[in-house]
This record gives C-alpha cells, sequence and structure tokens, in this order.
C-alpha cells in the first residue's frame, strides 16, 4: 500500500471491501454466514509479522484500525527492505473480507470439477479423510500418498504429519520456481548462495526480475547499485521492468540462455581473464571446466543465442574489469531452459573465475548460526542455535520416492527431501516411474496450486481424477481445492501464529514467523491446528506433542527467552557483525567483535573458504555425464510456430491474488504481448482478442502490441486464466502454463516455460 493512503481513505477503502461480503453463498464460505457471525477482533498495536501474498515472505507489521480494517505496512526494524510493502503485500487484508473466502470444510457432492459442494463439520472432515488415508495404506501402502505443501512454514507441519504417516513422498513447489540454483549452489559451494547487489559495479541479469517478481530487499539493491553508477545488463526476450532500468538490454532468444553463459565464460578462459590466483588457491576442477567449454566460443554460439559475438566478448571483458564488484546473477525462476542445470552451474561459476565471492559487491555464502559458531573463539559469544522439539521416529520406509531422492543413482540428489522433484506427482499418478514400483493415489496438498502452477494443465487434471483421495488445505477454492474431495479452510497470514525460523546473510538472522493480528473468522484453522488435530484423528498424536505455537516456540528457544521476547516484539533479530571471509576491511571488523575468531584469519588478513569451490562435479560425472558443462540444442518450437514465455506481474500471483479486489483493479486482465510487425502479419490490432495455442492448449485472451518484445516471441504474465469457479475472476485472460508441456528438466527436475505456440485473430 502506498504511504499517501492515509487513514481515513483506508477506511473508506476496508469498508467497501467488507460490504462485498453479501455476495457469496457458497457453502462454507463466509459470504455464506450471518453478519452477527462476522466478529472483527484484534490488535490495535503494530504485531510484527511476515507476508503471505507471495512466496518473498517479506516483513510487515499490521493492526486493526477502529475494528474496520487492518493496516499493513513494511516492518521497520528490516533495514534490508527499508520498512516498506509492495502493492501486494498492501492489499493483504483483502483476504479477510472476502466473501468468497472459505471459513468452513466443505465436501464435495458431485464429480470433481464439477463444483457441488456440501459444508461439514471439522470432526466429519476429519473423520473421512483419516479413514480414506487409512484405507489407502493398507491397499497399496502409505508411500502411495503426495503431501505438497507450499515452501515455508506449511512444511513444517505437513511433511512431519505425512511421514509420520509413513510416506516419504514430500514436496514444496520450488521445482516449479527456484530449485535448480539452490542445487548448483550446493553443488559448486556447498550452500546456496546470496548477491551483494548494492556494492556491485557490473551485474550482468538473464530474466530475473526483482521489479515485477517484487523482491523488496534485491529491487532496493539494484536501484543502489544503479544509483551508484553500476552498470547493470539484462539479457531477455522482451522489455521487462528490469530490462528498462538497466544499462543495456540485450533481446536473447528464448531458451537459449546456456549458449551465451557458455561464450563468455570461454572469453573469460581464453582471454585469460579469469583471478588465477583466485582459483588455483580456492577452486577445484578448472582444468575440466576448461576442456568441456573451450568448443562454446562466441562465433558459434552467437547464432544460437541470437546475441553476436562481438557483444558477447566486449560484455566478458567489461565484467571481469570490474571484478571483484560484479555480479552474475544467476536468477530465480529457473525454468528457462531445457539444460536448467547446466545453466545455473555455468552462471555460478563466473564468480568464482573472477573472484568475486565472499568479496563486497560479488557472492557471499550465508551464514547460519552454525557456519558463524565454528568461526569463533571458545570465549567468544555464540550465536543462537534453535532446537527441534523432540518426537518419536518415524516409521520407516522400504520403498524408493517417486524421484527416488536418497537413492544411489538418483540424478536429483542435490535436491533436499522437503523440496522434491513435485512435478513428477502427477505423472507418477498415471504411470509407475522408472524405479519406482508403484503409484500414487493420494494428493495431500497444502497451500499449493499445481492446476495454476505446473505445467501442462491436461496432465495435472488428469492425475488429479486418477486420485482415490484429494485433500487441498487453503484460504478460498483454488483451481486445485475446486477439484478435490475435502478442503479444509486455512487461517489467513493475518490470523495465524506460525514457529521461529533461523536463517543467514552475512551474519545470522531470526524471524519470529507470523503473529496473529486478528483472531480467526469463522470456523478457519491455523496449518499447525490442522496438521495436529489430523494427526490425533488418525491415532499420530504422540508426533505433535506440542500445546500450540507458542509452546513448540519455547521449545525451540531453550532457555533463552529473551531471543523470543526480543523477536515478539521486532519480529526479527541478527547476531553480531557482518563478514566476508575475502575481504579484509570486513574479517578486521569481525575479529574486532570476536577476538577469538583471530586464530582463523591467514596471513593474508583473510579466512579461507570452509571447502574448495567445485568448478567440475564427480557426482554429476558418476550419475549422468555431466560433471563439466555442455549444450544440447533442443527444440522448442516449429518453425511455423513462436517462441511463447511467461513472467511475474507486480501485482498479481499464481494463488493469493486470484480473488484480491484491490490488486485485480490494477491488472485485471493481463495482455498477450506481441510485436508490431509479427501482429500485422497475423491481421492483429492492439486490443483485439485472440487465441494463443498448440497441440497442449487454446488460450484466449487480448493482444498488446509493443516493440519491446523479440519479433518470434509472445509473453503472458501467469496468474491469470483461474479454472475455479470459485474464484471471483475465473476463465480471465491466458493460463499459460497449460500452454507448456509436460517436462523435467535432466539431475534439476525442472518444470520447462519455454514452448511453441500459433496466435490467430478470434
Amino acid at each position: 500500500m502506498s504511504k499517501e493512503v492515509n487513514r481515513r481513505d483506508f477506511l473508506k477503502l476496508s469498508s467497501g471491501t467488507a460490504a462485498l461480503v453479501g455476495l457469496s453463498s457458497i457453502p462454507g464460505t463466509l459470504g455464506a454466514i450471518s453478519s452477527e457471525q462476522k466478529r472483527f477482533n484484534g490488535s490495535a498495536k503494530f504485531v510484527p509479522s511476515v507476508c503471505e501474498m507471495c512466496t518473498s515472505s517479506c516483513t510487515i507489521e499490521a493492526r486493526v484500525e477502529n475494528g474496520k480494517g487492518v493496516f499493513i505496512r513494511g516492518n521497520p526494524n528490516d533495514k534490508s527492505r527499508g520498512g516498506r510493502v509492495c502493492a501486494r503485500g498492501g492489499s493483504g487484508f483483502n483476504q479477510l473480507y472476502d466473501p468468497m473466502r472459505l471459513i468452513n470444510p466443505i465436501m464435495r457432492v458431485g464429480e470433481r470439477g464439477e463444483g457441488k459442494w456440501k459444508e461439514v463439520s471439522w470432526d466429519e472432515a476429519y473423520t473421512f479423510i483419516a479413514k480414506k488415508l487409512e484405507e489407502i495404506k493398507e491397499k497399496y501402502g502409505a508411500h502411495t500418498v503426495a503431501w505438497t505443501a507450499r515452501s515455508g512454514w506449511t512444511k513444517v507441519w505437513f511433511h512431519h504429519l505425512a511421514q509420520a504417516y509413513g510416506s516419504p513422498n514430500i514436496f514444496g513447489h520450488e521445482a516449479t520456481c527456484p530449485l535448480a540454483y539452490g542445487m548448483s549452489g550446493k553443488d559448486i559451494y556447498g550452500s546456496s548462495i546470496g548477491r551483494d547487489f548494492a556494492k556491485a559495479k557490473y551485474i550482468i541479469n538473464m530474466g530475473h526480475n526483482v521489479f515485477e517478481g517484487v523482491v523488496i530487499s534485491y529491487a532496493r539493491q539494484y536501484m543502489s547499485a544503479l544509483q551508484n553508477g553500476a552498470k547493470v545488463v539484462t539479457l531477455d526476450p522482451r522489455l521487462s521492468m528490469m530490462a528498462a532500468k538497466s544499462s543495456e538490454w540485450h533481446k536473447i532468444k528464448p531458451g537459449h540462455d546456456l549458449p551465451f553463459v557458455l561464450a563468455f565464460m570461454n572469453v573469460l578462459i581464453t582471454d585469460e581473464l579469469y583471478d588465477k590466483e583466485f582459483v588455483a588457491k580456492n577452486c577445484e576442477g578448472f582444468e575440466e571446466l576448461k576442456n568441456s567449454v573451450k568448443e562454446y566460443t562466441p562465433e558459434a554460439m552467437a547464432k544460437e543465442c541470437d546475441i553476436d559475438a562481438g557483444t558477447i566478448r566486449r560484455l566478458a571483458h567489461e565484467f571481469a574489469a570490474a571484478a571483484p564488484k560484479a555480479i552474475f546473477d544467476y536468477g530465480h525462476r529457473v525454468t528457462l531452459s531445457a539444460q536448467e542445470m547446466e545453466l545455473r552451474r555455468a552462471m555460478m561459476m563466473i564468480n568464482a573465475l573472477v573472484g568475486a565471492v565472499e568479496k563486497e559487491g560479488g557472492y557471499y555464502l550465508p551464514k547460519n548460526s552454525k557456519f558463524y559458531n565454528a568461526l569463533l573463539g571458545e570465549d567468544d559469544p555464540k550465536a543462537p542455535s534453535l532446537k527441534k522439539p523432540k518426537t518419536p521416529a518415524y516409521p520407516k520406509v522400504e520403498v524408493p520416492r517417486i524421484d527416488r531422492i536418497g537413492e544411489e543413482d538418483c540424478e536429483y540428489f542435490l535436491a533436499s527431501k522437503g523440496q522434491g522433484i513435485t512435478t513428477l506427482v502427477p505423472k507418477a499418478a498415471l504411470n509407475e516411474l522408472p524405479g519406482v514400483p508403484y503409484k500414487i493415489h493420494g494428493w495431500f496438498i497444502v497451500r499449493n496450486n499445481p492446476v495454476m502452477n505446473y505445467a501442462n494443465l491436461e496432465t495435472v487434471l488428469e492425475a488429479i481424477k486418477a486420485m482415490d483421495l484429494v485433500v487441498a488445505v487453503d484460504y478460498q477454492v483454488s483451481d486445485t481445492a475446486w477439484y478435490a474431495d475435502i478442503v479444509l479452510p486455512d487461517t489467513t497470514y493475518l490470523e495465524r501464529d506460525q514457529e521461529i525460523t533461523a536463517g543467514g546473510g552475512k551474519n545470522p538472522s531470526f524471524s519470529i514467523g507470523r503473529q496473529k493480528v486478528v483472531e480467526p473468522i469463522g470456523n478457519s484453522k491455523p496449518t499447525w491446528l490442522i496438521a495436529k488435530e489430523l494427526a490425533e484423528k488418525m491415532g499420530l498424536g504422540e508426533y505433535f506433542p506440542w500445546a500450540d505455537v507458542e509452546d513448540y516456540r519455547l521449545q525451540q528457544v531453550g532457555d533463552d527467552i529473551d531471543l523470543l521476547a526480543e523477536l515478539k516484539l521486532k519480529g526479527l533479530k541478527s547476531f553480531g557483525v557482518p563478514l566476508m571471509l575475502q575481504d579484509k576491511k570486513s574479517v578486521a571488523k569481525f575479529v574486532k567483535k570476536f577476538p577469538g575468531a583471530a586464530a582463523k584469519v591467514n596471513e593474508e588478513g583473510l579466512i579461507d573458504f570452509p571447502k574448495k569451490i567445485q568448478l567440475f562435479s564427480h557426482k554429476l560425472e558418476k550419475v549422468s555425464g555431466t560433471g563439466g558443462l555442455s549444450y544440447n540444442p533442443y527444440k522448442y518450437k516449429e518453425v511455423d510456430e513462436l517462441f511463447f514465455i511467461n513472467g511475474k506481474s507486480a501485482v498479481r500471483t499464481n494463488g493469493a491474488g486470484a480473488n484480491n479486489v484491490w490488486l485485480n483493479n490494477l491488472l485485471s486482465e493481463a495482455a498477450a504481448w506481441i510485436h508490431p510487425n509479427t501482429a500485422k502479419k497475423f491481421g492483429i490490432k492492439d486490443g483485439d482478442e485472440i487465441e494463443v495455442y498448440n497441440k497442449y492448449a487454446t488460450q484466449r485472451g487480448h493482444a498488446m502490441l509493443t516493440e519491446g518484445i523479440r519479433e518470434d516471441t509472445v509473453f503472458a504474465y501467469f496468474g491469470f486464466g483461474h479454472v475455479s469457479k470459485k474464484l471471483r475472476f475465473s476463465g480471465k485472460g491466458i493460463h499459460s502454463n497449460s500452454l507448456y508441456p509436460s517436462f523435467t528438466g535432466k539431475n534439476s527436475g525442472m518444470d520447462l516455460h519455454v514452448v511453441g505456440v500459433k496466435i490467430r485473430k478470434v
């Protein structure tokens, strides 16, 4: 919400939203109950919490205004976000009042997707689910139920319940968005990698659109870099907001980022622009890497990526000259290539080649408590470490997961079990996968929306309809909930408490998670309570030995009650001082703060890396023969087709914005971007209704003619074309993921968001 919205205007807007409550009479929704039941009680003082309008999970604080609305703003204690909140975050209170919001459990009484429901009690819902899960367990085995949960806090509760039940098949959303870069960081650096954007002098950006994807801290850092004279070069098929703010924009061919990166790396090595001393001291596998990229010259790769050889050479030389204050941004949504593992590994290796790791303006290793404390002396104060509440051991499972993570020869070994290759669930419901002697027969889906998020809608729906049981937990009848047997009403993020989380940037940090601002409306329940009560109904109550979230938090902090008190008051806390291992000034400040750390400092005044940076992967070589880097041309489209790509809007997401009145007023239907020369060939004018189609689906929308896109490419924002009839804006715009193939990337497991389409005027 803009800071210019004053208190009086806010209350008017809130009341207007609340007035919509009378518009809905769907069983189980807010609009179906009497006005007397719509009590609104909460804190009149600002309460620190965390936003849930997208997966960025920005820190916020919120309060109730005169019992009529909830005002949300950024947490002023969060320096990285500057106390700011985006349009999505400011509009979050809409979830509370939405008449189509679910506040009671509902059960399907017609066919899946028919939209016929009845309201049931929580006990009826739990009893039904427990019975069906027991039936599946007896008939097929507990391992044949997949459990997917939105990344973050919901994972904790339902992945725990899944494993207590006996299923190893637990998943997050990562394989549809960021998984490959996390896997690549783990392979090369031993962990994920942070980016010091604000201090960089040169940044190569390949489709990481922080101004529309909206990670507030990243957007602020990028702007700081630009304001301080940094050069930002964006390679993207369209003129995104990121490209518009950049120093240079190059219209790279969709799906062909890897040829550019390999050619860029070839120049760094061939022209001896790399940091020889840094590579020799801190890296392993350089010769293998050098040999693997020697054939990928700019001249050879220019025709593949459609960036001329001279430009590739120039950019590589400029980047190396700016190092170590240089960042090759490895992106976020990593579904842009058929070779995502090779692409993200190559991107991440470039910073190592120029020595821009653990130095100001480059990459850095995230420093959690364990990492940080390992550098401290015996007498130095230590960063707090959260404890995990003790629970019984999980039942032993004798069969592999459907993605085979944990097996010696698994190609996805770099993914954690909690992430998993979630896009395999639909495929495993329809067929037994290689090396997996069973099919999936049940799907428990928590705040996750496969019908919108997974590529190839037809496959997802076919799989859902083949299941013996589909359970959805959500605050609305989402596109996926529309096909469920039971939908359990989650609270909105403003109505729930959640556990403490620990992480680290340049030093350790902690967050209270979410804190309840208002009391839950109707009979909605927070996910931690749903998991606990369902476990008790299933006879698994011993796995949830905490009374509530406050009890869980107390078990997390142990004797450190002061930490919990500070987090509840401020929302977040950091420990120590920022540390860059290869920066003398940073190391000196660290030692001044913690004198015992002097023992870890080498003769150069630096701290050595905890492990060597890997430029060649022996495990990937053993599993799939891809230890080095290679490019394998992939046919994304037919000659007579256009490339189709999608991306994020700053005011919409696939889930949280689906029913949000404010956000839909800002962008009610995203048009398809088409170059004027292309449109002319098909007789299409600006604003015309068109169809975008291929062998997978046909989608209808409107044309937006712009020179800000390649002539061979069509672009659409995702988060539109909803199929649930219980969403206010159902059917409006292009459901972009329905046009994509059912694809699983080698080693990464990623979806693929580049495909061929045709267009025609309606």
